[in-house]
Order: structure tokens, then C-alpha cells, then sequence
């Protein structure tokens, strides 16, 4: 199937995929309410989720969870539109709270089968239902959840339990060749080019990232390349004297937290502050977790279309850039690691911005209260530390993801906004065509 162009960004636009990191979870604030179960288990999901894969399969399997939870709580309760095309039944009277727990513990446990990690969902899953009541309500809830779990995770992989929807594990690379100006090189550390399957990853919502193609990124003589190379050039360098501290922060909180690992946390907070009920925070968090995923594989689509240079290398060679504005410093080492893989868009902006479209649509964009915190690794000379931010306003957020990239040395501010154009873009498809409520 053939799909039409779509470019994002700009005037008059046409209409016809995050470093690679493992997330230390060592602090997890946002802690779920109790007698939701619905949030309690996107707590367990994304901790579990963080501590075992890289924030792109992270992206994944937490659509795959939420979106089970959804049909399995929506069998129940009826409100939305189901994502499934057959929708999963459910008994009259079936518990909504059973269903919940057993449909996020079998897509966890389906995707993360080390026997520490199986025996701790195992334990969480056992006491959650055990604190509800016996009876035909329990067991048709189980029977949903189980349903609606089974029915995701086989839009996705085969009956021996590989992926079916591009996402190879590991993940494919590629090894780049080029050494033209502006071409995307290696950077330190990285032996090859990551992710280069995940353009072709199966999306949840949108039809085909190719719908979301940006305009190119800046031409190297520009001003705009040019001002963008001497902020990153000037805060983004490992021994910046230029970047204040709590950039340095910022730079380390984000490294260290997905997309859905900050979103899912304030998420929680919102609805648990909102006082939301199962069923709309079911949707919410599918819905949610979609942006983000969508938007990681339109972003990967864009860098792999446009192969864009890290300012690591970028810099480095500034001296034969073609641009007689930016004299190059081959001594330029970036604040915190360069992922393996090419600069524009960002990844992170990208993915935080799917979701935070659609909290935007869900929750308003303002009048919060939203803690992100996480307890990040050693950087150099830096100890470990536990790293905290306040928002009220979503939009700021999406600023400290932009700040990180580019004091962290490893994207231009163009690469950042891009990627808010591209997420943007997408969390408005998803939330305006999916899981809609059904009004009697």
C-alpha cells in the first residue's frame, strides 16, 4: 500500500524513529494510587521495562501493555472504542481491577522472562487479586485480561514467539561508509549505526511514518547551522564552563529517562490528582504510550532518511564543513555519550512530544503538579546522583528534553525542534482518531 507524503513543520506544509541507555530506576516517584490498579501496574510496567531494555523496544512493549489494559478494562466498562478489531468479550459483571492486573502482568511476563523478573511480577500480580473477592466476577475478570494480553501480543509476534512487526532483536545495524561533509559518521564508542531497522517497525496508530517526513535540516552554510553549531559547541562540551549546573543536571536526568518512564510518572500524577477513574486512565495511558511509540519510528524513519552528522563530528570538522563561519575543534568530546545513530531529529523530543500531545489533549496544558525524578549513573568525575524536576506546565517538560540534547553536547537545537514538530504531529493523529468515547 502506497501512502501520501506528508511534510511537518513550516509554512505551507504539503499533505497528499533517545540515546541508547539503560535507565537506572533506583527512585521512582509518582507512586501509583493503591485502589487503582490501572496505574499501579503502568508503575510495575515501566520500571520493569526501564531496567531491562533500551528506551525504543521500552516504547514497544509499554504500547503492547497499555493497550492490552485498555481492551481489557474497556471489555468491562464499554466507554471507548476498542483498538482490537475483534474486541475482547466480556462477562456481565466481570471485575475490572482483575482484568487490569492479569492483562499487564501476561504482556510483561511475555517480554521479560528472567526468573527474577517473572517471580517479582508473579508475587505483585498473586497479592493484587488476592485482595479481591472470590466469586464469578474474579474469574471473568482474569479470563478478559488474559483474552485481551494474548490478542496484542499476537499482533506482534508468531505463535513461536517471534517478532512479526520488524522490531529484530537485537536490533539490525548498519555501518556507514560516507565521509562527505554533513554524512552521519561514527562517534565515539559506537562500531556501527543502531536501530536501522526501526523505520520499518510496525506503528499502533499512524498508517506509515513515511506520512511524517521533515523538511530537511539546515544547510551547513546557513545561519541557522551556524548558530546552532556554536550554542552546542559552546554548552554541549564535556568540560563546558559555559553550561550552569543545573543544565548539567537536566542533561543527566534525560539520559537517563525514556520517553515513557518520565511520561508514565506524570502521568499517574495528573490522573491521580484529577481523580480520574480506571476506565479513563486505561485510555489515557494507551493512548499515551502510542504517541510515543509512533513518533520513536517516524523519528528513526527521518534520520535514516536524512543521515544527518552528530555535532561530534560535526564539530570536529568544522574547519571543511563549507561553511566559513565555524573553524572546527577536533578536540570536541560531548558532555555525555553520543548514541549511534544519526542526528535529526531528535529521538527524545520526538517521542516526549508524542506523548505530551496527547496528555495536552487529555489534561490541558497547564496547572499541574509534576515531579520527574530518577537516580542517574556516574558521569567522569560525577558521582551517582538522584535528579529532580517541578513542572506546572507540559510544555516545559518538552524544554528540559530540548536542553538536555543540546547542553549534553549530542544534538543541535535544530535536531530538537524537529523532533517536537514530528511528535507533535503524530500524538495529534493518535488522540484524535483512537480509542474514542462512545457516547450513548
Amino acid at each position: 500500500m502506497t501512502f501520501g507524503m506528508r511534510r511537518i513543520g513550516g509554512v505551507g506544509r504539503s499533505i497528499p524513529r533517545v540515546a541508547m541507555v539503560m535507565l537506572i530506576a533506583g527512585v521512582v516517584s509518582g507512586r501509583a494510587s493503591a485502589d487503582d490498579m490501572v496505574l499501579k501496574w503502568n508503575e510495575i510496567a515501566a520500571r520493569t521495562a526501564a531496567g531491562a531494555t533500551n528506551p525504543f523496544n521500552q516504547a514497544r512493549i509499554m504500547a503492547i501493555t497499555q493497550l492490552a489494559v485498555f481492551e481489557a478494562v474497556n471489555a468491562v466498562t464499554g466507554d471507548y472504542e476498542p483498538y482490537l478489531a475483534t474486541p475482547t468479550p466480556a462477562a456481565p459483571g466481570a471485575s475490572a481491577d482483575a482484568a487490569a492486573i492479569v492483562a499487564a502482568h501476561k504482556v510483561l511476563t511475555n517480554y521479560f522472562n528472567s526468573p527474577t523478573t517473572v517471580a517479582a511480577l508473579n508475587a505483585a500480580r498473586d497479592a493484587d487479586l488476592l485482595a479481591i473477592p472470590s466469586g464469578a466476577a474474579k474469574t471473568d475478570g482474569i479470563a478478559v485480561g488474559l483474552a485481551a494480553a494474548n490478542a496484542l501480543i499476537a499482533l506482534r509476534q508468531n505463535s513461536s514467539g517471534a517478532a512479526t512487526d520488524g522490531s529484530a532483536t537485537p536490533p539490525l545495524t548498519n555501518v556507514p561508509s560516507s565521509t562527505v561533509p554533513g554524512d552521519y559518521q561514527l562517534t565515539t564508542g559506537c562500531a556501527s549505526s543502531a536501530f536501522y531497522n526501526w523505520p520499518g517497525v510496525t506503528p499502533f496508530a499512524i498508517r506509515s511514518p513515511a506520512d511524517f517526513l521533515l523538511p530537511p535540516p539546515p544547510a551547513r552554510g546557513s545561519q541557522r547551522y551556524t548558530k546552532d553549531y556554536d550554542e552546542v559547541h559552546t554548552v554541549g562540551a564535556a568540560n563546558s564552563a559555559d553550561r550552569p549546573p543545573d543544565r548539567s543536571d537536566n542533561s543527566r536526568l534525560y539520559a537517563g529517562t525514556s520517553p515513557n518512564f518520565a511520561l508514565s510518572m506524570a502521568t499517574r500524577q495528573i490522573a491521580t490528582a484529577k481523580g480520574l477513574s480506571m476506565s479513563e486512565n486505561a485510555r489515557a495511558l494507551a493512548l499515551i504510550m502510542m504517541g510515543i511509540n509512533d513518533s520513536l519510528i517516524a523519528s528513526f524513519y527521518n534520520k535514516y532518511h536524512y543521515n544527518l552528522w552528530r555535532p561530534e563530528t560535526g564539530i570536529r570538522n568544522g574547519a571543511s564543513d563549507d561553511n566559513g563561519k565555524t573553524e572546527g575543534d577536533t578536540g570536541f568530546t560531548t558532555f555525555i555519550s553520543t548514541p549511534c545513530f544519526p542526528s535529526y531529529p531528535s529521538n527524545h523530543a520526538s517521542g516526549t512530544n508524542g506523548g505530551l500531545e496527547v496528555m495536552r489533549r487529555l489534561f490541558g496544558a497547564a496547572g499541574h503538579d509534576i515531579t520527574i525524578t530518577n537516580t542517574v549513573p556516574p558521569l567522569g568525575a560525577l558521582p551517582s546522583k538522584t535528579i529532580t524536576q517541578h513542572y506546572t506546565q507540559l510544555q516545559k517538560i518538552a524544554d528540559d528534553v530540548d536542553d538536555a540534547r543540546v547542553y549534553g553536547g549530542i544534538h543541535w537545537r535544530f535536531d530538537q525542534v524537529g523532533g517536537n514538530d514530528l511528535g507533535r504531529a503524530v500524538g495529534t493523529e493518535v488522540a484524535k482518531n483512537f480509542l474514542r468515547p462512545i457516547h450513548p
